[in-house]
């Protein structure tokens, strides 16, 4: 099974690109990007939002 990555807004960038042999690996990109923002520090409205799904 192969998973992508896929912006809520239906947008496509760099990341939407991609395509993983397993959730695992795709769950380690958005963790890269997103794993150090704290949710005090976070400026929600500038977030673009990204969801893991069956290719």
């Amino acid at each position: 099974m192969k998973y992508k990555i896929k912006r809520i807004d239906g947008k496509e960038d760099s990341i939407t690109s991609l395509t993983f042999s397993n959730y695992s690996d795709a769950y380690d990109v958005l963790n890269n990007l997103y794993g150090d923002i704290c949710c005090s520090d976070a400026d929600y409205e500038d977030i673009t939002y990204y969801d893991i799904v069956e290719n």
